[in-house]
């Protein structure tokens, strides 16, 4: 609308297009719930009040709030693509979302950033984007692509970008390394993200007063408390295989709520359609004893104020018409979605059917072929670093300990949960190969594998024998990416991730199918994670502590360099 336009029909000059009447408003400005009408012309609220209206919705009662935000995801670890992920989420009462592409962008660089700004058109969900400020992660692996801060200062002028994503290189903050201080230069004006696991005092000092302001990694209440005292925003992240709502929601007080935000990082289908998104964290903060109204805020203005969304975030006049209604403040059952002023979504489900998708992408996997010997590892002394799962956490320990050895070979140990794993450089057809041990994975036989391997999405595979493990990597190249569970000679379940070998071109539901079939295999192979692949995915992140594994070898995060696997 034209601001003549505006102003005329806010003042009751003439009709509005909707009047959402008999609506107990979620005040997020206020802070207070109060009985009323909501007018709503084109896209945006224009009053609040008595209005004459082209249509009436009588709500009777029910609740009205502003459309919830995660304020830090990345849609490519829900294995879907962007309209597929936005028809899911929606109904769960989620309008925007602040993406952080380095998954894809990792694997193809621009072009993979550039796809999910176009697939992110005319969908029912806005997505904001924060760019990707370590492509590569570290210098101790390998990736499909390397952005310069030349190549991303063009981008952070565009329309739909909002800042510089999560800063996870905080090494390369801390000893000045020019490249990461010229990303953190061009981004100036912008919100930077963070991604500091455990960095305390002087050097938790040095990487605030950088310009990063925010923080997503945190799990206990003192590391999350040290952050919010030097003027950082905390995002409590629910995810799939990070999960810190519980932990970290005593944190939250009526005096700090407003630096805090809702956030899931990494989500798995099964978790989105059963449990939800951003609404299930709501509803868990208020059955944890949160005030309904402080995890509103939580969902919505605070995440909205963070990233500069001036229309965003509240419901008042000029605001978009991001709306969710429900029906009580314990329960928080969205039954309807409104985005720009129409009906998206109701009672769970999506009104408009999904766009089809005409952007196509390269094949991601070009790998050097593989033999049998390649997985051997030889003895090289009596003791060795092994990676140690924590359930539930992306951190690992550094277990060391004496692995079983035949003939000179290091084999797995499956009565000690000590089995093999392999990382598999997948861009460059480089043969690189890193070798290592993991325990806490719990397979008594077959392997699995995926090419969803953060961040550089190299493969990644853990088995207890070389040849499934072999299998088990071909098979994920056939597929041009993807996750398989294989053992005693056959394939046992698939996920086909063609698109950059992280997402599939199937819908929800489907994905969500394909990996119920992978867990029960697993399962079966005996493991008792939750949710093994996204354990395994993370095996490989370098920036996460503590005992890692990239193509490149060992790395031991807390010393970032690389490590021989024996220690002695």
């Amino acid at each position: 609308m034209l601001l003549e336009e505006v102003i005329q029909v806010a003042r009751g000059e003439v009709e509005v297009d909707l009047l959402l009447k008999n609506a107990q408003v979620v005040n997020v400005f206020s802070g207070d719930i109060h009985r009323t009408n909501v007018a709503i012309s084109h896209t945006r609220v224009v009053g609040l009040g008595q209005y004459r209206a082209k249509r009436v919705i009588d709500l009777d009662g029910r609740y009205v709030a502003p459309g919830l935000i995660d304020a830090h995801v990345h849609i490519e670890s829900s294995m879907v693509s962007v309209p597929e992920y936005a028809r899911t989420v929606v109904p769960h009462g989620t309008t925007t979302v602040i993406i952080d592409p380095h998954e894809i962008a990792n694997v193809l660089g621009l072009n993979g950033i550039r796809f999910m700004l176009e697939s992110s058109k005319d969908n029912p969900l806005s997505v904001h984007v924060m760019i990707p400020s370590c492509v590569p992660a570290t210098h101790l692996e390998t990736t499909g692509a390397a952005l310069t801060a030349t190549d991303i200062a063009p981008l952070l002028r565009e329309k739909w970008v909002v800042g510089l994503g999560e800063m996870m290189n905080y090494p390369g903050v801390l000893f000045r390394d020019p490249h990461v201080l010229a990303k953190l230069k061009v981004a100036e004006g912008k919100r930077i993200d963070g991604h500091a696991p455990g960095l305390s005092g002087r050097d938790l000092a040095a990487y605030v007063a950088a310009g990063i302001g925010s923080d997503h990694e945190c799990t206990t209440v003192s590391e999350a408390l040290e952050k919010l005292r030097l003027g950082m925003h905390i995002m409590i992240r629910e995810g799939t295989a990070a999960r810190n709502l519980r932990e970290l929601l005593p944190l939250v007080t009526s005096k700090n709520a407003r630096r805090c935000m809702f956030a899931t990082d990494d989500r798995h289908p099964a978790d989105l359609i059963d449990d939800g998104h951003i609404d299930y964290m709501v509803r868990t903060a208020i059955s944890l004893g949160l005030d309904p109204m402080t995890a509103i805020q939580m969902a919505t203005l605070n995440p909205a104020e963070y990233f500069g969304l001036r229309d965003n975030g509240g419901i008042a006049p000029g605001r978009r018409a991001d709306l969710i209604v429900f029906d009580n403040l314990q329960d928080f059952n969205i039954e309807m979605v409104f985005r720009g002023g129409e009906l998206v979504a109701k009672d769970g489900s999506m009104l408009s059917r999904r766009r089809p998708s005409s952007i196509t992408l390269r094949s991601s996997m070009n790998v050097a072929p593989l033999q049998i010997k390649d997985f051997r590892i030889k003895a090289e002394g009596k003791r060795a670093r092994i990676i140690g799962i924590v359930p539930r956490q992306l951190i690992t320990e550094q277990v060391i300990e004496e692995p079983r050895v035949e003939g000179g070979i290091v084999v797995p140990d499956v009565e000690r949960d000590i089995l093999k794993m392999a990382v598999i450089e997948r861009h460059l057809a480089s043969g690189n190969m890193g070798l290592g041990l993991v325990k806490g994975l719990g397979l008594k036989w077959g392997a699995i594998a995926s090419s969803v391997a953060h961040d550089s999405h190299n493969i990644i595979v853990a088995g207890v024998t070389d040849e499934d493990m072999l299998a088990a990597v071909n098979e994920v190249v056939r597929m041009r990416g993807g996750l398989v569970a294989v053992g005693r000679g056959q394939t046992l379940a698939v996920l086909p991730l063609p698109i950059a070998g992280l997402m599939s071109d199937r819908s929800t539901l489907e994905v969500n199918r394909a990996m119920k079939d992978l867990l029960g295999a697993v399962s079966e192979m005996g493991s008792a994670l939750e949710d093994p692949f996204m354990t395994l995915s993370f095996l490989a992140l370098p920036v996460i502590p503590t005992l890692k594994l990239t193509d490149k070898g060992l790395v031991n995060v807390m010393q970032f360099k690389l490590v021989p696997l024996f220690v002695d």
